[in-house]
């Protein structure tokens, strides 16, 4: 198991102090380009303050928008970007990202385990790791516990398409056909298993058959779909939305607010995600770069973030400086087995990309 709970975390002894390498002071500047509501004001100002160097920061809203953008410029403009392992890959085999000096790492900083298991999530490919574990997440169900409560153990994907909630529901493309997949896939419905649908495109095409007409027949309960944390949060904040299949930190972001959104993982298991930093191939800053990463392997910084954007972190002893609000939310996340039916995301090879877009298209022009 990848990550049993953040209090597992809590029994592995915290690094001290940031120090920079070598005890020189840093100077310069390093220009990060990672997800939009993950790195706030305050990271940066004190990542500036620890380490002396001036960090600026440009915002994505998808995988997609950050592989595209780094294809158009083959790898320049950022010393630091923050992709999701399964994809990798990807900028492995357009030659966008660079590997990592390893011994530039401080690992002693970031949970072992998010590190082992990186590995073979996409985080090696051939003999090099490409990739540094920051944090990891879920998408699950987000539900107003007044309008449609629901309660671990029962909770299903197969909630959102209840006649209760048609017209209220929200989802996101792509990733709502996995979760009607696991669905079916339970319930004996689907030709082959999940997971064997990203290794071979004849049973993702079969697969993807079968979900895209549960999907279409489905759509109408559908009050919006989001690509983004913002259209996520707005379908339950503006647009009449009372469940949904989201990202956590769109659900706890909500609860912030003091709305009455809630998250669970459901019995058929949250999509888990795991994030982290790689540095793309013409980085120009590549010291402050491994001091970015260094940085954010410490305990406080590690909780800076969490705090922040409600994503755990894989910053060794951060659970000790989370506030009340994110243990609370962690814990009614995935109470029980829940962190042992985590399903990871496999590896998304282009291929598998492609068709998974080509079945979203499908999906939202039915």
């Amino acid at each position: 198991m990848l990550l049993q709970s953040a209090a597992a975390a809590a029994g592995v002894a915290s690094v001290g102090p940031f120090v920079l390498r070598e005890g020189r002071a840093a100077s310069g500047s390093v220009k990060i380009f990672s997800w939009a509501g993950y790195i706030s004001p305050d990271m940066l100002a004190d990542f500036e303050k620890k380490t002396g160097v001036k960090a600026t920061l440009t915002e994505y809203g998808t995988n997609d928008e950050l592989l595209n953008q780094l294809k158009a410029t083959g790898g320049a403009g950022f010393d630091i970007i923050h992709p999701t392992v399964d994809r990798v890959p990807n900028y492995v085999e357009y030659e966008l990202v660079q590997p990592l000096d390893e011994s530039k790492v401080k690992w002693d900083g970031c949970l072992k385990s998010s590190v082992e298991g990186s590995a073979g999530m996409g985080g090696v490919v051939g003999a090099n790791r490409y990739f540094a574990p920051a944090d990891w997440g879920t998408e699950a169900l987000a539900f107003d516990m007044n309008k449609a409560p629901l309660a671990y153990g029962t909770a299903s994907y197969g909630d959102l398409w209840t006649p209760a909630n048609a017209g209220k529901v929200t989802v996101r493309g792509h990733s709502s056909l996995i979760g009607i997949a696991l669905w079916l896939e339970s319930q004996g419905k689907l030709p082959h298993p999940v997971r064997d649908q990203f290794k071979d495109e004849a049973k993702a095409r079969a697969n993807f058959d079968a979900i895209l007409k549960v999907a279409a027949a489905n759509k109408k309960s559908v009050a919006q779909f989001w690509t983004n944390e913002n259209e996520a949060q707005g379908a339950f904040r503006t647009n009449g939305c009372v469940i949904g299949q989201t990202w956590d930190s769109s659900a706890v972001a909500l609860r912030k607010e003091g709305l009455p959104i809630r998250f669970v993982a459901p019995k058929e298991g949250a999509l888990a995600w795991m994030e982290g930093f790689a540095i793309p191939k013409k980085a120009e800053n590549l010291e402050n770069a491994y001091a970015w990463i260094n940085w954010f392997y410490t305990p406080e910084a590690g909780a800076l973030y969490t705090n922040h954007s409600g994503i755990a972190s894989t910053s060794v002893g951060a659970e000790a400086h989370l506030t009340d609000l994110n243990k609370q939310f962690f814990a009614d996340a995935y109470p029980g087995d829940a962190l042992q039916k985590l399903w990871w995301w496999p590896i998304q090879e282009a291929w598998y990309v492609s068709i998974r877009n080509e079945y979203q298209d499908r999906f939202l022009a039915a």
